[in-house]
């Protein structure tokens, strides 16, 4: 029988929920592209139910335990003393979701003696150490299309918050005032903008037809090109390379994954080709961004907003100059994680698990790497390497 370690976040301050706002969710019944939702064999969770937390344990413990299986299910996740350094030398499934991610680094590969698979309750991989896991021929698989329409629609809504300086206008109200002045000196409307997504997979794609009634002019920026025909139904401009894209926009979306290839893509050269008073949205990882330099820009005022809920390393410690920087509309990483998601990701990892222990193959759209090489949809969007270097940080977080 197995051990599995699922590291999960926190439950409410409050407690774990006893009730939710709404009493069921929307029945879907296929992604956009045709995909197939998970399908599991079966799940013991009620969807709409807080499941990404640790007294939700995404729903798993009484498939684990009433097949045999060892389950412990944590926050503990930073630090040589966490629970999951503890766990880990007998460790053979590591759980974790990219809000509160259990870094996988090669020192904590090397630990875990007998790791046979990563799996991330989400998308998005780059928590794991993707040169160490081929190394060690460990399985990383994800839930691939889970959560992308959720991150979208955050993305959208963050544009706007942003543009229409939405945050400091709803603090106005909170404090008693009426300054419509002071809401309205940064506040434009997003139509007629030009506005551009790097990266149009699931969530660029999805973003870009979310904005489409919104009467924008937009643009994207992917090394595999988008069909013809959904070029001229969204009448998009496509580019080369991020000077082209940055050059051109009054709005600008970062929807790519982190690999050595994109770490760092927004830096303090780049943000140079960027339109001043352009805004930045990142739902995609902290990473991709120079944190320093992000900062710095809202100082100068080369950038007018950034917005998003990804961080480097997560979670951020309480210094990190994102929480304070101006005109930012940062919010913990949650925009993939709401309880609409939480039902799909927690039936996909239900999934991975069933055709894990039934010697079944896992689909493709959830391999990222296997049999000692990028796989599935991690050899059409990851490249080989380690992007998890500086995630120690994240154990300063509870100093």
């Amino acid at each position: 029988m197995a051990k599995i370690v699922c590291v999960l976040y926190d439950d409410p301050i409050t407690g774990y929920p006893t009730s939710y706002p709404r009493d069921d969710l929307p029945r879907l019944e296929r992604y956009p592209d045709g995909q197939a939702l998970p399908t599991p064999e079966a799940i013991d969770f009620k969807p709409g139910a807080l499941l990404g937390s640790v007294s939700g344990e995404l729903g798993l413990r009484k498939y684990l335990e009433s097949n045999g299986h060892q389950f412990v299910v944590t926050s503990s996740k930073d630090g040589a003393d966490s629970v999951l350094d503890r766990e880990l030398p007998d460790a053979d499934i590591v759980i974790s979701q990219p809000f509160w991610p259990a870094y996988m680094t090669a020192e904590r590969f090397a630990k875990a003696k007998k790791l046979k698979m990563v799996v991330t309750a989400g998308i998005g991989s780059d928590h794991t150490d993707l040169q160490a896991a081929i190394d060690n021929n460990v399985t990383v698989a994800e839930v691939t299309y889970c959560n992308s329409n959720s991150v979208a629609e955050h993305v959208v809504m963050t544009m706007l918050a942003l543009v229409r300086n939405y945050i400091p206008s709803h603090e106005w109200a909170v404090k008693g005032g009426w300054n419509i002045a002071d809401c309205v000196q940064r506040s434009y409307d997003i139509e007629g903008m030009q506005v551009g997504t790097v990266a149009a997979g699931r969530i660029g794609l999805r973003v870009l037809r979310l904005l489409n009634p919104f009467d924008v002019h937009l643009h994207y920026l992917d090394r595999h090109r988008l069909p013809a025909e959904v070029e001229a139904e969204l009448n998009l401009t496509h580019h080369d390379n991020l000077e082209s894209l940055a050059r051109a926009c009054d709005v600008v979306t970062l929807n790519c994954p982190l690999h050595p290839e994109t770490e760092h893509m927004i830096n303090a050269d780049s943000l140079k080709w960027f339109k001043r008073g352009a805004y930045l949205v990142n739902t995609a990882r902290g990473k991709l961004c120079d944190r320093d330099a992000v900062a710095a820009a809202l100082e100068s005022g080369q950038l007018a907003g950034y917005g998003g809920d990804v961080w480097f390393p997560q979670p951020a410690p309480k210094d990190h100059p994102w929480r304070t920087m101006p005109y930012n509309g940062m919010t913990p990483h949650i925009s993939g994680t709401s309880l609409s998601a939480q039902a799909r990701y927690a039936a996909g990892v239900r999934e991975i698990l069933e055709c894990f222990f039934e010697n079944r193959p896992i689909r493709d759209e959830y391999l990222i790497v296997q049999g000692g090489h990028l796989a599935g949809v991690g050899a059409h969007s990851y490249s080989a390497g380690n992007a998890t270097k500086g995630s120690d940080e994240a154990a300063r977080f509870g100093k």
